[in-house]
């Protein structure tokens, strides 16, 4: 049998859950809702409705989060449907590894650690933004150098890297540690967004939102083009959940509590969203908020400095537990592929008393501290989204072939309603927002998914455990 179609064996859920065996089943739903609010609720929603309104929509940018939140959505049912079927960790890469065959389970891995380790430096120096905004708002000055990296001007982004550093020095501690921090910062970022929502319509113009979907914008098929390249940018704020689905060997009942994590934290996250944005829009004219830290500026804006800095500081809290999540996420991916032999192997190893994936923690950490610390927000947020559908598409129709499979039981867990329709209408929609990114974001996801199949023909196929035993 050839190379080329010994890549397309398919892994065994019996072989994963073995080796995961190790890992400490201590999550329930509450904890799965912090860590996918935590996610979701960081940089997308303390960055994203300034730019976004700014360069593609205007205030119809709350348009492009709605429909960004319900194709989320669907795709959130398609993993939790996986969850519930293939309780193990790896996400949309165990899940494509089993039924398609392991070759495309690497590209969807290699997608996600695209997604992942852009998307925890991206909001590390989103969280850098946020305390540059909060010196400037409080006249202190002199420190420009290490708030930005090399390509900005700086030095070095100092706090985003030390962030990381603290972060990884939690994790280390163990689950519970890390669960528990959560858990609490969750609760205080909720707490602020309630506050930004429940001040900040008090000062809303009317006229700033006329016109709503400004003139400028109306490109494309029936002039919704700002629209759809808004809503393929925003897909970057609905990482959460496509990160729940990398715990799922660590959650207590993965068959009911998965899907209520997931389809909760998608939830909560569509409406503060649209809130948000429509109240930031009403707030400034989309044509001044192409800004790093929208929120605080916004107060900042009509006169209320004590507000901004309060704001700021929530918005920091809230960026914490985007990173503490994504940080958690991207290692049990990489343990994934250690444990399978796609990568060494001394990084699919457990230790400690706390049953911690070291190894694949440190190699994490240390690749999100250089990209946060040297390179641009803008650079690194720009490929984020094309790993992200690339997750959805494939988990969406991934769906068809898991409810024909006899060996993979969930007649008692979640399955996604309206099947086949549903995860049909997600992988094509999917699909669609992939082809609305920018041609030079296309271009770098494809070098990268080259450069993905190189690792594992030269590399992955040879060392792997399915191969190995299927020789």
């Amino acid at each position: 049998m050839g190379i080329f179609k010994r890549s397309f064996r398919r892994d065994s859920i019996a072989q994963f859950a073995s080796a995961d065996s190790h890992l400490k089943r201590v999550l329930d739903t509450k904890d799965l809702v912090a860590l996918g609010i935590g996610t979701v609720i960081g940089t997308g929603i303390f960055i994203l409705p300034g730019t976004e309104a700014a360069q593609h929509s205007g205030p119809a940018v709350a348009i492009g989060f709605l429909i960004a939140a319900i194709i989320s959505g669907i795709s959130g049912m398609a993993y939790s449907e996986f969850a519930s079927a293939m309780p193990v960790a790896g996400s949309a890469y165990s899940y494509g590894s089993v039924v398609f065959g392991q070759v495309v389970g690497w590209f969807l891995g290699w997608s996600l650690i695209l997604e992942y380790f852009l998307a925890t430096s991206a909001v590390s120096v989103g969280f850098s933004s946020y305390l540059g905004g909060l010196l400037q708002t409080n006249h202190i000055k002199g420190f420009q150098a290490v708030l930005a990296g090399p390509f900005e001007g700086g030095i070095i982004n100092l706090p985003a890297v030390l962030l990381l550093l603290v972060i990884l020095g939690v994790q280390m501690i163990g689950l519970s540690t890390t669960r528990w921090v959560e858990n609490v910062f969750v609760l205080i970022k909720l707490l602020i967004l309630t506050l930004f929502i429940a001040v900040g319509i008090f000062f809303i113009k009317p006229g700033n939102y006329v016109p709503f979907y400004p003139k400028e914008f109306q490109t494309g098929l029936f002039g919704l083009g700002g629209i759809w390249a808004s809503t393929s940018g925003i897909f970057f704020a609905f990482i959460g959940f496509d990160t729940l689905a990398a715990h799922t060997a660590e959650v207590k009942k993965p068959k009911t509590q998965m899907a209520r994590g997931i389809i909760y934290t998608v939830l909560v996250a569509a409406v503060l969203y649209t809130l948000f944005a429509i109240i930031l829009t009403g707030m400034v004219n989309y044509k001044n908020l192409n800004v790093s830290d929208p929120a605080s500026f916004a107060f900042s804006y009509v006169k209320q400095g004590g507000l901004a800095s309060v704001i700021g500081i929530g918005s920091m809290i809230g960026m914490f537990t985007g990173v503490l999540a994504l940080v958690f996420a991207s290692s049990r991916l990489i343990y994934s592929f250690g444990r399978d032999g796609l990568l060494p192997k001394f990084l699919g190893k457990i230790t400690g008393k706390q049953h911690v994936p070291m190894n694949s923690l440190l190699i994490a950490g240390l690749i999100e501290i250089l990209l946060a610390g040297l390179v641009p927000l803008s650079e690194l947020a720009s490929l984020i989204n094309a790993g992200t559908l690339a997750a959805f598409v494939f988990v969406n129709f991934g769906i068809l072939p898991l409810r024909h499979r006899a060996d993979i039981a969930n007649a008692d867990g979640f399955r996604v309603p309206g099947y086949p329709i549903i995860p049909i209408i997600g992988g094509i929609t999917s699909f669609f927002f992939i082809t609305q990114l920018r041609s030079q974001t296309l271009l770098m996801f494809a070098i990268w998914t080259v450069i993905g199949l190189v690792i594992y023909y030269g590399y992955g196929f040879h060392h792997s455990k399915l191969q190995q035993t299927n020789a």
